[in-house]
């Protein structure tokens, strides 16, 4: 998941946990959950603008996150980030191909990196559409923003899988990884097949109405504890559907009751398990097994883990599936870098689980037309099972397969290079 823009080294940032600061923003946005084992990732809400882009809604979400992130606070829960998500922006926007449309989005990108909060403005292409001078405009909007994410729509209920979009996702994320450093600006690009409104983790987030919200979490550690002393999966599910109701329980309330005092409408938690720095949800995982993330029953643990996300008693929303982002966590970069696991792995993953391919890293030199085979597995996958799946790769410029690959930006882990064939 997209985490905020911070100028620190991994060594400065090293020095911020040594005194005890477990994620960015930690003091200002919350009270530490050291007796909890899990986190508020995001709280997002909806910003629906009419004919451009006029900042008194963004405004208005911005004054509710800001009390609702005190409400969680004064609970003693850690709230990470506070997001606001538009509706497709072709419905403010419809040409983003004039200059002014940039202008436009540095605009709001300027009030949210004045704010504090992350922007999402959602599907820049909808329909199944192939656009040559895309690919150099996204690269161009983020080259020009720093807390602004988009998606590009390769699949839906309608029309089955976009095959033009494919194309124009695969052209995009290659323009952005050769205009970006590292290509790191691939973190706020992805590829979104059936993805639903009011999702709250990023760059797929969007929303069809205003004064709405949604709550992510960062919850594998919480999975982890669920797992201890299980005697085989059928307990281990009971006891992560019992842990995971009691923990969101709570959650949940203080959304309603939030939504009650201020005349919100309140969506649900997207109850998926997204990692962290210490939370690991490739660890997790392995609780369960008792194997190495990658090995025979992986498969049958990712499955048991989502079944009992899609059946808790607890109002969810979004995606509420298994995310493995590869980068972002850990254990599963360690597994990869042991070749325990490669895209075709994931992707069968993803057929009982998860968010799709997300910040998976590729040789530099990945061509458009693997990009666009590997989006379009994607793609069949939520068009065969109806379910929201999403595409974010991340080519490294001047990387090969098998390389070491290793970041300043103390969010991602160090791992080697995933073949994309």
């Amino acid at each position: 998941m997209t985490r905020p823009t911070l100028n620190l080294t991994r060594r400065e940032f090293t020095g911020l946990l040594g005194l005890g600061l477990t994620w960015p923003f930690a003091g200002a946005l919350g009270t530490s959950s050291a007796s909890r084992d899990f986190r508020i990732r995001t709280i997002t809400a909806g910003v629906v603008f009419q004919n451009g882009i006029k900042l008194s809604p963004a405004e208005s979400a911005v004054a509710f996150l800001r009390q609702a992130r005190k409400a969680y606070a004064d609970e003693g829960y850690e709230v990470q980030t506070l997001r606001i998500a538009t509706q497709p922006v072709a419905e403010y926007l419809p040409d983003w191909k004039k200059p002014s449309v940039l202008q436009a989005l540095r605009m709001l990108d300027k009030f949210a990196v004045d704010n504090n909060v992350m922007c999402s403005i959602g599907p820049v292409i909808t329909d199944d559409q192939h656009h040559r001078e895309f690919a150099a405009w996204a690269a161009e909007l983020v080259q020009q923003t720093k807390n602004i994410s988009f998606t590009v729509r390769v699949a839906s209920r309608e029309k089955g899988v976009h095959h033009q979009s494919l194309r124009a996702a695969a052209e995009t994320i290659r323009a952005i990884a050769q205009s970006t450093p590292g290509g790191e600006g691939n973190f706020r690009f992805a590829a979104v097949a059936f993805v639903p409104e009011g999702t709250p983790f990023f760059p797929a987030a969007y929303f069809s109405s205003a004064r709405a919200f949604s709550i992510g979490l960062e919850s594998p550690n919480l999975l982890t504890a669920a797992f201890q002393g299980a005697d085989g999966f059928q307990q281990a599910q009971r006891q992560l559907k019992a842990r995971m109701e009691n923990a969101l329980g709570p959650v949940a309330a203080r959304g309603q009751e939030l939504a009650r005092q201020h005349r919100w409408n309140y969506l649900g938690i997207d109850a998926s398990p997204a990692p962290g720095l210490d939370a690991s949800i490739g660890q997790a995982i392995e609780a369960l097994t008792g194997a190495p993330f990658g090995g025979h029953s992986t498969l049958a643990g990712c499955a048991a883990v989502t079944d009992v996300l899609k059946n808790l008693d607890v109002q969810t929303c979004g995606y509420s599936g298994l995310m493995l982002p590869v980068l972002e966590d850990s254990v599963l970069a360690k597994r990869a870098s042991e070749g325990r696991y490669g895209i075709s792995e994931l992707l069968l993953y993803s057929s009982v689980c998860g968010t799709g391919l997300d910040v998976v890293p590729l040789p530099g030199d990945t061509s458009v037309k693997n990009l666009r085979a590997m989006i379009g597995d994607v793609a069949a996958l939520a068009t065969k099972y109806q379910k929201p799946l999403s595409a974010r790769l991340f080519p490294i410029p001047g990387k090969r397969a098998g390389e070491r690959v290793s970041f300043d930006n103390p969010f991602l882990t160090d791992t080697n290079v995933m073949s994309p064939e």
